[in-house]
């Protein structure tokens, strides 16, 4: 289901919005992709450089949406992640939280937003962000170039709803926020999956999805939704 919270004000673009979905879509709960695709793509077509954030917690699919999105939208978006800006492994073990890899203080949270207000201000030169590599668990610099002429910015990530600390900037400088709310048992599973083919054993992704910090930060991002503008919980 697609629950549009947006309010359109006088500092943000108006776009055409899509079609509303037929009375079968909604009996049976379901929102088109193609619907998001539209309402990205009027966006893009604002005349000025846009940010679409895609929030939810791990394992809620929005990683998959946003390459999705993307890729649907051919040259008129590119992707930056949230992930790009990991601390590396070293930096976390010298800080003592290499546990608690993947919790909100556990990445760079300045430079994520001092990146997003540079690719919102859109000046002349390409932006390079950073990418995150699972094959290796680190965060590679300037492997993805945003040139000036992309109108639209996708970036995804757990933490980008989040009202507290220096996390708030994110919200502050996007146009527009999606956030991804499924099926628990599904996510979970989703994520389970992902560790093992990463190389955690069947009991350690468990534990950590479960029971671990996976756990916990599932619960502050799902907090976190209300401040979205489209909450999508069945997409189709």
């Amino acid at each position: 289901m697609l629950f549009d919270r947006r309010e359109i004000r006088p500092d943000r673009p108006t776009f055409r919005r899509p079609s509303p979905p037929s009375a079968e879509q909604r009996q049976n709960n379901t929102v088109l992709f193609s619907e998001l695709v539209d309402r990205a793509r009027g966006l893009a077509g604002s005349g000025e450089r846009r940010l679409l954030g895609i929030g939810g917690a791990p394992g809620s699919g929005k990683s998959t949406l946003a390459r999705r999105l993307v890729g649907a939208l051919g040259g008129l978006a590119v992707l930056v992640e949230m992930d790009g800006f990991h601390l590396a492994q070293k930096e976390l073990e010298r800080l003592g939280i290499a546990d608690r890899k993947g919790a909100p203080d556990t990445f760079d949270i300045s430079g994520y937003v001092d990146l997003l207000g540079r690719l919102k201000a859109c000046g002349p030169d390409v932006v390079y962000a950073p990418e995150f590599r699972r094959e290796i668990e680190e965060p590679v610099a300037c492997a993805v170039p945003v040139p000036p002429d992309v109108p639209l910015v996708v970036t995804e990530g757990n933490y980008l709803l989040l009202q507290y600390d220096k996390w708030q900037g994110v919200r502050t400088v996007l146009d527009e926020a999606w956030f991804l709310l499924v099926d628990e048992d599904v996510r979970v599973a989703r994520l389970i999956d992902r560790h093992v083919r990463y190389g955690r054993s069947v009991d350690e992704a468990r534990e950590r999805v479960l029971n671990g910090p996976d756990h916990v930060n599932a619960l502050l991002v799902n907090a976190s939704k209300s401040t979205a503008d489209l909450l999508i919980t069945d997409l189709r």
